[in-house]
């Protein structure tokens, strides 16, 4: 006789049926959910990613990287594009509305660096202010750069030794003046630049001897070209940047590169500062004299040291990178420029003359004054900036920015030449006009726009530390030039050529330019 009673066994086989016939219908909802929201916010434009590698390979084959994305948002017509590259979404932005809506409204979420290769080995393994990802790190050297390093008061403690190499420079292009009277502006703008940090780091302009003329030696040579290496390949989208696992391997040469070149740097640097700790520990040493000695005597609440030695090191690479190269390219292009376009000169030394005189050198007491000699630095800026992007800023969670969905750790990469040459923004982006950075009401030019329709220094949680330091080194730098010399094209060359460089934003060959004294001769006999 059969028993109406069901068992609990086939209850549980019922239920159990039932649940998987649920199954599709929850997979098609999750997938018009899905399809709801993804039109409400998406990814910004960009190629087609191919899985796992994404468009690594599209990359590898069009260097240099940084042209080939632009040339991506030019094609789709867009201020704003997401490439993705292994497991990185890369953002890059040409828009000044969307940079403030990263670096201000945003700031909070874009204010960490990435993990990568070139950021690990370029900070002795984030160990310093610029390259760390957020954390305790970040706080604790961004708050000793700030109030020890680049306080107001401490740039005024170091003015003599940036006076020493104004002074400097002045007497190494004097004496190529009277010479050939050709000049290499690339090197005398860079070196320039390199004398006065570790003069104000190591109370040193040479690391060796130097020449007889003033110039740099083997030994300053090798370390400003390993400088500038850095910054060539740091974050220069190097393929073990963005896939990890593919460090050993280094395919592109990227991380012997960097390791050669922080090696050519710390051969100099490094023995300086171990002496120099040292001299402090046997009680050689009373008077701090340069930035080395006051990051060794930092001291904690408990009055221990409150850096170590390898912090110190690998700060101070950090400090020396962040110092060579804006002002030294925004010299160099802004000569270029004012040679073709005489006009500029004119003007500029017309407030130099009426500021200053003929009878003595420019002073960093006289810049704020030079309100036309500082338009001509932040056109140079705008139009030819030092490097196609700022560092990356990396989103600490996912958002939406403008529209766009923003996946935590994304590289929000901005474009340094798409701000400063926007056509929506800058009338005639191409072309070189200082005086459309002169204010109606007179008041100062600064080099910094903290607007974002171009990118001197960065701005926000994540800014630059130095401005202070860039843009009285800049403006300097220039004045000198503009002020003790008329510069012209070298004799049978009617111009000079503007091209950018295909691998970077350089000029495409070093400008060489004829220098002849403009000053009243005593001012020069002291060289």
């Amino acid at each position: 006789m059969m028993n109406n009673k069901t068992s609990p066994f086939s209850i549980e086989k019922i239920e159990t049926s039932s649940l998987w016939l649920l199954v599709p219908l929850l997979m098609v909802a999750l997938v018009l959910y899905l399809r709801r929201n993804r039109s409400r916010v998406t990814l910004p434009p960009g190629p087609t990613p191919l899985p796992i590698f994404g468009s690594l390979f599209q990359m590898i084959k069009n260097k240099p990287t940084f042209r080939w994305m632009h040339q991506i948002m030019d094609e789709m017509n867009t201020e704003i594009a997401c490439i993705r590259i292994g497991g990185v979404h890369l953002i890059p932005v040409t828009s000044p509305e969307l940079a403030r809506e990263f670096l201000k409204k945003q700031d909070v979420i874009f204010s960490s660096r990435p993990y990568c290769m070139s950021g690990r080995l370029s900070s002795s393994g984030y160990l310093t202010t610029a390259l760390s990802p957020l954390g305790d790190q970040w706080k604790k050297m961004r708050r000793v750069l700030a109030t020890e390093v680049l306080a107001p008061a401490k740039h005024r403690w170091l003015h003599d030794k940036r006076a020493e190499e104004a002074d400097h420079l002045v007497r190494v292009v004097f004496s190529n003046s009277l010479n050939s009277g050709l000049v290499n502006l690339r090197s005398v703008t860079q070196h320039y630049c390199g004398n006065v940090i570790r003069r104000m780091v190591f109370n040193k302009r040479f690391f060796g001897k130097g020449m007889e003329d003033g110039g740099p030696g083997l030994e300053e040579e090798e370390h400003v070209q390993g400088l500038f290496t850095i910054l060539a390949y740091l974050y220069g989208f190097g393929i073990a940047d963005y896939i990890p696992c593919l460090e050993v391997f280094d395919f592109d040469g990227y991380k012997i590169i960097l390791k050669k070149a922080y090696e050519n740097v710390i051969k100099y640097q490094n023995p300086e500062i171990d002496e120099r700790v040292k001299m402090w520990s046997n009680g050689m040493k009373e008077k701090e004299e340069d930035i080395l000695d006051v990051l060794i005597n930092l001291k904690d609440s408990e009055n221990k040291p409150l850096l170590t030695v390898e912090e110190i090191k690998a700060q101070i690479i950090e400090i020396m990178v962040a110092t060579v190269d804006n002002p030294s390219n925004a010299a160099e292009w802004a000569i270029a420029e004012m040679i073709n376009q005489p006009d500029i000169f004119r003007k500029a030394h017309k407030e130099l003359d009426d500021v200053v005189g003929r009878d003595r050198l420019v002073q960093e007491s006289d810049l704020s004054k030079l309100n036309f000699v500082k338009a001509c630095a932040r056109e140079a800026f705008r139009l030819h900036p030092i490097a196609p992007f700022n560092v990356p800023h990396v989103s600490t969670k996912d958002t939406v920015v403008s529209g766009y969905f923003i996946p935590k750790d994304s590289h929000v990469l901005l474009s340094r030449p798409g701000l400063g040459r926007n056509p929506r923004v800058w009338n005639e982006p191409l072309k070189y006009m200082p005086e459309r950075h002169i204010h109606d009401d007179g008041s100062e030019v600064v080099l910094v726009d903290t607007e974002l329709n171009m990118l001197s220094f960065s701005t926000g949680r994540r800014g630059c530390a130095g401005v202070l330091l860039g843009s009285t080194m800049t403006t300097m730098l220039l004045a000198r030039l503009i002020h003790g010399f008329t510069w012209s094209a070298p004799n049978g060359v009617a111009k000079i050529d503007l091209a950018e460089s295909k691998g970077d934003l350089f000029l495409a060959k070093p400008l060489l330019a004829l220098a002849k004294p403009r000053l009243n001769a005593n001012v020069y006999t002291q060289f």
